[in-house]
């Protein structure tokens, strides 16, 4: 057996990367998660495959906390608000109400599987509901990764609504996880001759849970549009330094956040939007460096679970796990989407199916679990071998068949094709690029670019013809077959 070491932390860390860079390629090639694949290596690495020894849950829950950071305040800075704005009261139910119904319904049915002795008989009221509360969110980046390998766009703005919902499900989730844990810690403290105070305990579970949406949502808000401002007014030499101060006001906020009993996730993402949505200098190397921040976190996320697991100790437990995996999957999850969406009309059923389908499960239910290992709940090993199996079958099953369902539902467009810029880039700020082939039904060839009338504040700066590039002027002549390359100004949208 393998144990982690300061002199071998870096190469095993390297192999392991390196490793599931690799193996993504199939992942991308076969249409299977790729974030699946990471698990997968590193349960190949862990106890029960290659002998290295990984059972530190406090070191994973830190590993899962800093990463989810990352996972959702990136995701913040990446949403355009203009894109969510027609749908953000949809997906704001979803993300809470739509999250709440789900725990419950899924709690009740864990109940059920307690009485008829599917589970240890240990396993309390309090303890199937924060088994469901863990499990109740959906993953983002997995839904997203899935549809953009699949060159797949959606209809009825279907997009934006996963986007928001997926994006912005985890706070609730987390809270309702974290007011079910003190709940649980009370109830199984040591026998200290004194009833439990329960009106006292569900009025602390209820102050907890309302100040915690109530002082991350202001935090979010608050100090994301106060670093907004700063960023605006700010100037640094080199966009690189820009990048890691973004990151870094990130950490700041759900600290700070965290400092002061507020949900830091929900903070962070709100911070996150409001940020990205301002002006800010060199703001495409920013999305660049945290598109990137984004995948080593989730690759080391989900390498680190990988190796955590004990596979033997997941299989003791997956029949129950798939009879709850299948009631989630195709009655609790359903029940709470079809509910919570009742008054948007605009809906179709084929969409509410479609939007039941994804709530594809990642490693957030995973780094929830942990949270109840950490907090010594009894049965707690239980919930993490549960939440492991479910998320597992979800990733393969839902994860690899979202692409046919859309198709299935008719909802499936192709994606737009990004433009072909010849490698030049622009800052966001400056406007925005697009290309166009000149086709038979264009102006007559020979007509020189001066004589093309143009949409007002675009510009033509590169022709490829043939293979070259040609810088214009206004007397360049056009041919059939040419691809321009133009500018068009922000200063001429209204909007700004």
């Amino acid at each position: 057996m393998i144990q982690f070491s300061p002199e071998n932390i870096l190469l095993i860390g390297s192999i392991l990367i390196f490793t599931a860079i690799l193996i993504s390629r199939a992942g991308f090639k076969f249409g299977i998660p790729v974030l699946l694949l990471f698990i997968v290596v590193g349960m190949a690495f862990g106890v029960d495959g290659l002998g290295l020894a990984f059972d530190n849950f406090h070191i994973a829950q830190f590993i899962g906390t800093i990463a989810l950071c990352v996972i959702l305040y990136c995701g913040g800075l990446e949403t355009k608000f203009d894109t969510i704005k027609p749908v953000l009261k949809e997906g704001i139910v979803l993300s809470t109400v739509g999250v709440f119904l789900t725990a419950l319904f899924t709690g009740g049915f864990i109940y059920l599987l307690t009485r008829v002795g599917h589970l240890s008989e240990g396993m309390s009221t309090v303890m199937c509901f924060l088994l469901a509360a863990v499990m109740s969110s959906t993953d983002s980046a997995s839904v997203f990764n899935i549809l953009r390998n699949a060159k797949m766009k959606l209809k009825e703005n279907l997009q934006p609504v996963l986007e928001l919902e997926s994006g912005s499900n985890d706070p609730m989730a987390y809270v309702i996880t974290i007011v079910l844990i003190q709940c649980a810690q009370q109830l199984f403290e040591p026998a200290s001759g004194i009833d439990i105070d329960y009106p006292r305990m569900i009025g602390n579970a209820l102050l907890t849970f309302t100040m915690q949406l109530g002082i991350g949502a202001i935090m979010g808000v608050g100090l994301g549009r106060a670093f907004s401002w700063a960023l605006g007014k700010l100037k640094l030499n080199g966009a690189s330094l820009y990048a890691i101060l973004v990151l870094s006001i990130g950490f700041f906020i759900y600290s700070i956040t965290g400092l002061v009993n507020g949900n830091g996730f929900l903070a962070i993402y709100l911070a996150g939007v409001i940020i990205g949505n301002k002006p800010m200098a060199h703001k495409r190397e920013v999305f660049r460096f945290s598109d990137t921040v984004t995948w080593l976190m989730q690759m080391g996320m989900f390498l680190t679970l990988g190796l955590l697991v004990n596979p033997k100790e997941m299989l003791s437990v997956a029949p129950v796990a798939l009879l709850i995996g299948i009631f989630l999957t195709f009655i609790g999850r359903p029940l709470a989407v079809f509910i919570s969406l009742l008054s948007f009309r605009k809906l179709s059923f084929r969409a509410r199916v479609f939007i039941s389908w994804v709530g594809l499960k990642g490693a957030t239910p995973i780094i929830f679990a942990i949270f109840t290992v950490v907090a010594d709940i009894p049965g707690s090993g239980q919930i993490f071998n549960i939440v492991f199996f479910i998320t597992m079958v979800s990733m393969l099953i839902q994860g690899m068949s979202i692409p046919a369902v859309a198709r299935k539902l008719n909802l499936a467009l192709p994606q737009e094709k990004a433009p072909e810029t010849f490698g030049i880039e622009i800052p966001e700020e400056a406007g925005k690029l697009m290309d166009h082939r000149l086709t038979e039904t264009d102006p007559p060839a020979g007509d020189t670019l001066k004589e093309v009338a143009l949409p007002e504040g675009t510009r033509v700066v590169m022709i490829k013809r043939d293979g070259e590039l040609i810088v214009p002027d206004g007397s360049v002549k056009l041919k059939v077959g040419d691809k321009l390359l133009m500018i068009m100004g922000n200063q001429f949208d209204e909007s700004e």
